[in-house]
């Protein structure tokens, strides 16, 4: 019999359990000695909640807007790559799973479904494409050209990976897709991570970065893709002020406060300590977004108390798709739903426009261990 599933860290037990181990270790693992990983979680209870009072909280309205797009809760699906290794259905089912909640999702550059079949299995399920700057421009051209035919809403550059984070598990493994699967958006077999190349006693992806990806990316690629594309244009990695400034100087859209998952440098502040700073950097002039550590619907509260305009998650919507296919991601994303609307009532809020930073202190008393 299926065991009862009720929270996020539930299913990422039962995920560990159906995965081979070094697919649960490529999605579960984060950067060198994984401080920044577990930080990214344990930073929100050093965040304290000051509920309100005796404010009517017999209807609770979750709905918000990303980017001018109305979705029905301030929780998105993040861009996690490769997510067939997880289930068949792959980034299919994630998409279908955000139809039924009414959410967002943020399609990878390197998903196992491509561009065109995420669009067509759900065409009117709000999509963003996930974007990395190749050597090759013309490749990241055509990607983009590809989301905006294709109906994608926004482009989500990903500015933190000029190489990829030191991942002991992927090395360990010696990581690369099992062979029945590749990156769909990429015809050539080493663009699309193709298992038959040969990647050495290193991360295979970390050797197709080195290979693909474009080291020597700067402010000017972001007014390049400015003016490539009229799509709203969010920096995905952001986690200093001066440089979130600078992403509103070069015409960016929105910023999204993420460390990668932990995935890149470990010792990087949690995206929830980060975050204030962000935020009083761009003095409301774009839109500002979080991921990183989310796991329950009070960090969700948090996160949009201290002012972001909503979160997205990665690794919950795996550890769902790994468990239940499409049913396991609508689950997660009930559970976070429920969570929050349980939190807003008990916090006093009535609607997310009621949440804000007077919600939330920080325990004078909690230090970070990094």
């Amino acid at each position: 019999m299926f065991p009862r599933l009720v929270c996020i860290n539930d299913y990422e037990k039962h995920a560990k359990s159906v995965l081979q181990k070094s697919i649960y270790d490529y999605y579960r693992s984060g950067a060198n000695d994984q401080e920044t990983l577990a930080d990214n979680i344990t930073a929100f209870s050093r965040w304290k909640l000051y509920p309100r009072m005796l404010r009517n909280v017999a209807e609770i309205d979750l709905s918000t807007s990303v980017l001018g797009q109305r979705v029905s809760m301030p929780i998105c699906v993040g861009a996690t790559a490769m997510q067939c290794m997880a289930h068949e259905d792959g980034e299919l089912a994630t998409v279908r799973a955000c139809r039924s909640l009414g959410t967002g999702m943020m399609l990878s550059s390197w998903a196992t479904s491509s561009i065109e079949e995420v669009a067509e299995t759900s065409p009117n399920t709000l999509r963003w494409l996930q974007l990395y700057i190749y050597r090759d421009r013309e490749v990241t051209k055509q990607l983009v050209r590809r989301a905006e035919r294709m109906g994608y809403k926004a482009i989500f550059v990903t500015v933190d990976t000029p190489y990829l984070g030191n991942r002991f598990d992927d090395v360990r493994n010696r990581f690369k897709l099992p062979p029945q699967l590749r990156m769909k958006n990429f015809e050539t077999n080493d663009l699309a991570f193709s298992p038959k190349e040969n990647f050495g006693d290193n991360s295979g992806l970390a050797a197709y970065v080195v290979k693909a990806i474009d080291p020597s990316i700067s402010w000017k690629d972001i007014k390049w893709l400015r003016g490539l594309t009229s799509l709203p244009i969010v920096a995905k990695g952001i986690l200093r002020g001066d440089d979130a400034k600078e992403a509103v100087k070069q015409g960016v859209d929105g910023i999204l406060v993420s460390n990668h998952g932990a995935r890149q440098l470990d010792g990087v502040p949690a995206t929830i300590d980060a975050l204030p700073e962000i935020v009083e950097a761009v003095e409301g002039k774009v839109e500002i977004f979080l991921d990183g550590g989310v796991r329950k619907g009070t960090d969700v509260l948090k996160a949009l108390a201290l002012g972001a305009k909503a979160v997205f998650v990665g690794r919950p919507i795996i550890w769902g798709l790994a468990s239940q296919g499409e049913e396991g991601v609508q689950n997660v994303l009930e559970i976070l739903k429920e969570e929050l609307r349980l939190a807003m009532a008990l916090s006093g809020c009535q609607n997310v426009k009621a949440i804000d930073k007077t919600l939330v202190r920080k325990n004078p008393l909690a230090v970070s261990k990094i």
